[in-house]
């Protein structure tokens, strides 16, 4: 392989992989086969690094690192089928992030008891040392749990020596993204690291998006751990992740969803909401998920199981259609998985009425309305402060409203303000003939270059993140902040520019009265929460990409009497006047009223 390279790539290269320059200022490398992968990509000094420091010097924050019950460990490998009254040693098994053992450990278990039956009544079970391999990133814990394997192999009868040839066999230590491997298999099980993208190296975040694409958008890394493994299952083989459930639902989770549904069978969907599943509370709900490499089906759902062993069992048996016990906790849905549109799994009364309310009205936003959020500026102690001592000239900061201004369900402003460095017409404004703004900008300066919008184009490096459009501020608009067990929205009468944890609606056509009427009843939670993912506690996610699939009539259509019931009940925060109103808009029937009062 020749690989031309600048001197730092080329001497980082040599050092690497022991290469050899000639006088033509060409690299020559001949490295084995496995490698030639990972010369394939520009900036691998930047690449290598970063891994080499994760590896070294990461925190299990860092690396996202939440380990799992030994009871949900145990049902995840029944989920695939990864007992030990299987043929284990014929199969094979991968774990992307082993950690300290948690899914490693009980597999290896189950493949040896497999093999000791097997042994016992004459049978050739051959070599197991294709059957288990096993990645783990951090070089301490991939040591600590080698040594726990090795352990292991012996007390189960293994020489040292063969012990150590096993482990050194099966485990890998390196980064799962860029590991190559051999083979395929039959099993992909573990827990993928759940790390956001600011915690990611820059040049390896780069390489990853180049190989991975399902990491879209901001999509943590659990997302390329899940392509990956899909893409490395032997036909009818499957995968089992205990991860976080928004990637189902939500805007960066499309195109996971989309292979998904194009190449695999989602099998099995277990909802772990308020199930102590691991060590460590986390703040996203996870799932239990089973996808195979085979044509699609029909997708067998749980809900919230007791985390004990024996009921685990059992449920597991049911979910995999071996066994009718327990068989009251299982639906079996069909069609989940639709090109990259989210999830619904659940099959009920509420999402009948979901659908048919999709079906009978338009978007919001084909209703005349429009959802935004509000400006992010990436240095808040910057650009933002007290309004009246932001010393500014005064057409260039803007009363600012947060989420401390709505906490009554009305508008009581505390007097914030945000910095405009743009025009009314969209440049940045020239800064000298603005001297207070300089003023002010080149004294947070330190902080201000340091963002990535700025080092990204740094002539324009006093630019907050989202453009400001002062004229937004002069627009009655509902404000809704982002997470909330219920629906807050907040009328504001346009004097206020929204933080960027606010969203905003909207309308050319509706009523914005009326309309918050129907933004605060119980059919809009019930559409963010078919759509949202949840958080600790319950809260919803009231974000655009949830708000946006929200149905709502045509204005014109709206009689003056109904519109004249929701803008009363909007205007004194009436909930129930405003369900009742909403009921009759969207003409709910009886039953309908019922579901959603349950709801």
């Amino acid at each position: 392989v020749v690989v031309r390279a600048d001197f730092e790539r080329d001497q980082c290269l040599k050092r690497r992989f022991g290469a050899c320059a000639d006088n033509a200022g060409m690299s020559l490398f001949v490295p084995r086969e496995p490698l030639l992968e990972q010369l394939s990509f520009p900036g691998l000094c930047l690449v290598t690094d970063a891994v080499d420091d994760l590896a070294r010097f990461s925190a299990a924050e860092q690396r996202g690192a939440v380990f799992t019950r030994r009871e949900v460990v145990d049902f995840v490998l029944d989920l695939v089928g990864f007992r030990p009254d299987e043929a284990l040693y014929k199969l094979t098994f991968l774990e992307p992030s082993f950690g300290g053992g948690d899914f490693l450990l009980p597999a290896v278990d189950r493949l040896l008891e497999a093999r000791s039956s097997a042994l016992k009544v004459g049978m050739d079970v051959g070599c197991i040392a294709p059957c288990i391999r096993a990645v783990e990133l951090h070089r301490d814990t991939f040591e600590a749990t080698r040594v726990k394997l090795i352990e292991r192999l012996v007390i189960e009868s293994f020489s040292n020596s063969e012990a150590v040839a096993l482990a050194d066999g099966w485990l890998i230590q390196g980064d799962f993204l860029l590991t190559p491997f051999d083979r395929k298999f039959d099993f992909v099980v573990g827990n993928p690291p759940y790390v956001r993208q600011e915690l990611i190296p820059s040049a390896l975040l780069h390489e990853y998006r180049r190989r991975f694409s399902t990491l879209f958008d901001r999509a943590d890394l659990y997302i390329p751990f899940i392509e990956r493994s899909l893409k490395l299952l032997r036909s009818g083989g499957q995968l089992s992740f205990i991860c976080a459930d928004r990637w189902m639902k939500n805007r960066y989770g499309g195109p996971l969803r989309e292979l998904v549904a194009r190449d695999f069978d989602l099998r099995v969907y277990v909802d772990m909401t308020d199930t102590p599943a691991f060590h460590s509370d986390v703040i996203a709900y996870p799932a239990i998920t089973v996808i195979a490499k085979d044509s699609p089906g029909s997708t067998r759902v749980a809900e919230r199981p007791l985390i004990e062993a024996n009921t685990l069992i059992r449920l597991a048996q049911a979910l995999r259609g071996i066994s009718n016990e327990s068989s009251e906790q299982v639906r079996e849905l069909r069609g989940v998985a639709s090109g990259d549109q989210p999830w619904v799994l659940h099959a009920s009364a509420h999402i009948d009425l979901v659908r048919r309310i999709e079906a009978d009205f338009p978007l919001l936003e084909s209703s005349g309305c429009k959802v935004g959020i509000g400006v992010a500026t990436g240095a808040d102690n910057a650009f933002i402060g007290a309004f009246e001592a932001l010393d500014v000239e005064p057409d260039r900061k803007l009363p600012l409203a947060t989420t401390r201004d709505i906490l009554t369900g009305r508008v009581v402003w505390r007097g914030a303000g945000v910095i405009n460095p743009f025009t009314d017409a969209g440049p940045l404004v020239d800064l000298a003939q603005f001297p207070r703004l300089s003023r002010h900008l080149e004294k947070h300066k330190a902080e201000i270059v340091g963002r990535h919008v700025a080092r990204k184009t740094p002539a324009n490096w006093y630019r907050t993140i989202d453009r400001i459009t002062p004229s937004l501020a002069l627009r009655p608009k509902l404000l809704i902040p982002d997470i909330k067990g219920e629906a807050q929205v907040v009328f504001e009468n346009g004097q206020l520019y929204p933080h960027h944890n606010l969203y905003y609606v909207l309308s050319d056509a509706w009523d914005l009265r009326a309309l918050q009427a129907v933004l605060l009843s119980s059919l809009t939670r019930l559409f963010i929460a078919t759509y949202s993912t949840k958080m600790r506690g319950g809260f919803l996610r009231f974000q655009a990409q949830y708000l946006r699939r929200i149905r709502l009539p045509q204005w014109d259509g709206v009689t003056p009497t109904l519109r004249e019931r929701l803008a009363r009940a909007a205007v004194d925060l009436d909930l129930p006047a405003c369900n009742q109103a909403v009921a009759d808009l969207y003409s709910l029937t009886v039953q309908e009223r019922a579901t959603l009062a349950a709801a």
